[in-house]
């Protein structure tokens, strides 16, 4: 679990929301959130300006400095 500062967006636990982890700007890990955080508590979500911790799913190497990257990657219908 990491300790973290949601910068800019939100941080999303729900649907199919994916991590990236980048540690001197190269990505260490792409996967899912294991687990979201606030005050012990578990949340779904989490907006910018505020702290939660993060799990990652199967990665546990976490290290001062590291940046995690949440996003959703969607799929849009191609229109003639």
């Amino acid at each position: 679990m990491a300790g973290c500062l949601v910068v800019d967006g939100r941080v999303t636990r729900a649907g199919d929301a994916q991590a990236r982890l980048l540690r001197d700007n190269v990505v260490v890990f792409e996967g899912r959130l294991s687990s979201l955080r606030r005050f012990k508590d578990d949340v779904s979500e989490v907006k910018s300006g505020f702290e939660c911790g993060i799990g990652l799913e199967r990665f546990n190497d976490l290290k001062v400095g590291d940046v995690i990257e949440v996003f959703v990657t969607e799929r849009i219908a191609a229109t003639v």
